[in-house]
């Protein structure tokens, strides 16, 4: 199975200076490809808190993606939070020297913050955006601006897939309370889907969104099947 983690790197969001854009987009498009995303977390820009996130994330999700912190600033400290995560050591790295120096960029200290990656790192190269992918084990460092970091995860979209994910839903007037039992009993029932219950308060004529979701749509057609007959007062979501 196909599953990710997600590390949003900066000051800026935590602080409330700007809205994080890239969490929902990878939310949204991990799930289109059938990637199911295991944890998401936002890191303040400190070496430890990255490294810590990094080696938490990389343990539990079979692939990573980061954001933000690979530009030329001071503050710019995801490269190095990475190579601290795995205990590897930053090598200036001639390929990204080149490049670079094709697109008339001057090598100096600042410049060079970029150049600078973990040792064993894997470029991935092509697609949309001009700048490669830098891939450290199994963690994707992408870039925190919004736009770029969209056209990167897309050039490694497919690195990401997996089965598709089917998602059928039953609404009712009841309270949750009410259906609390029928919902434990179907989940035993079919263990291969998730059942999931949603409580909502707006002005509308449900009490209560029950999800089924699994990569099995026969599973989930079931599961739905044995919900409509058990919970009453059914009403369109």
């Amino acid at each position: 199975m196909s599953t990710a983690a997600v590390v949003i790197i900066g000051d800026e969001i935590l602080s409330g200076k700007f809205a994080d854009e890239n969490g929902p987009y990878l939310i949204r498009r991990l799930r289109e490809v059938g990637c199911r995303l295991l944890r998401i977390a936002v890191v303040r820009d400190d070496l430890d808190a990255i490294a810590e996130e990094v080696r938490r994330c990389s343990a539990l999700a079979s692939r990573v993606i980061t954001t933000g912190g690979v530009g030329p600033t001071h503050d710019d400290m995801t490269l190095e939070g990475v190579a601290r995560a795995f205990d590897l050591p930053l090598e200036l790295h001639p390929r990204v020297v080149e490049l670079m120096q094709s697109w008339g960029m001057q090598i100096d200290a600042s410049t060079e913050r970029m150049a600078r990656l973990p040792a064993g790192t894997v470029l991935l190269e092509g697609g949309e955006a001009r700048f490669p992918v830098v891939r450290v084990r199994n963690v994707f460092v992408l870039p925190g601006v919004p736009r770029l970091m969209r056209r990167k995860f897309e050039d490694i979209a497919e690195l990401f897939a997996g089965d598709a994910f089917h998602v059928a839903r039953v609404a009712t007037a009841r309270h949750e309370t009410d259906i609390a039992g029928i919902l434990t009993a179907v989940q035993g029932r079919f263990s291969g889907v998730g059942i999931g219950s949603y409580p909502r308060y707006d002005d509308v004529p449900f009490r209560v969104i029950v999800t089924v979701e699994g990569r099995d749509p026969d599973q989930v057609e079931a599961a739905q099947a044995a919900l409509l007959e058990l919970i009453p007062d059914q009403v369109e979501p």
